[in-house]
């Protein structure tokens, strides 16, 4: 409907455009002779100064006078004189490797009991001198069987040693072993030492208390001569 209506309207408009010209012409301008446009404006506002806040006082400009100050009281603190230590009264008998004060004491003095032992032979540490050494309890090294042929020949070897040196501790076991005096084969005097750790067990030394202490023991390993 509401189509229609427009539609109508503006064919009648072109209808009065086309036959009246003049009409049209004329109902614009009353139209436009009755319109009055006002137009006002506004005048901006001068910039104001914007306001300065602390300003530095002019140089070489004195401070305020302040209050006058005023000392603390201070008092010396107290020195008490220590007090006399009393002199401690001598006897004036006993013998003089046990005469002293009357009163006892924190020590035990010439005739008393000490904490200690006093003869240094129940101590915890080991600190014995070997009274009995070492010796071999157990286990063989094989001179031809647990030594691989030399270079050159089991000649090489025949009728020589090889000492070692080494610590039995108190459990038995060899530690610490170094080539004492050497054979003729290096790789035979390099194995010395490993086939005694592992193969031969000890009886530990002994101090004269029955007590195993650690000592140094040696070992030769001699290699015989073939017939």
């Amino acid at each position: 409907m509401l189509l229609i209506v427009v539609g109508h309207l503006l064919a009648g408009a072109l209808l009065v455009r086309l036959l009246a010209p003049d009409f049209t012409a004329d109902m614009i301008d009353k139209a436009t002779s009755q319109l009055t446009v006002i137009v006002t404006t506004y005048e901006e506002p001068e910039n104001e100064p914007e306001p300065v806040i602390n300003e530095e006082p002019e140089e070489g400009a004195a401070a305020a006078a302040g209050r006058e100050a005023e000392a603390r009281e201070q008092a010396a603190p107290e020195n008490p004189l220590p007090s006399p230590t009393p002199i401690p009264e001598a006897a004036s008998t006993g013998e003089s490797n046990a005469a002293g004060a009357s009163d006892s004491g924190d020590g035990t003095g010439a005739a008393g009991e000490g904490l200690g032992t006093g003869s240094g032979r129940a101590g915890r540490g080991q600190g014995g001198v070997p009274v009995t050494g070492p010796s071999v309890r157990s286990g063989v090294i094989d001179s031809a069987r647990d030594f691989p042929i030399p270079e050159g020949g089991r000649q090489i070897r025949d009728g020589t040693s090889v000492t070692v040196v080494f610590t039995v501790g108190v459990d038995g076991r060899a530690s610490d072993c170094s080539i004492r005096d050497p054979g003729p084969d290096p790789a035979t005097n390099a194995l010395v030492c490993p086939l005694v750790i592992e193969r031969i067990r000890f009886n530990p030394a002994r101090d004269a208390l029955g007590n195993a202490v650690p000592a140094r023991y040696g070992w030769r390993q001699d290699f015989f001569r073939r017939q």
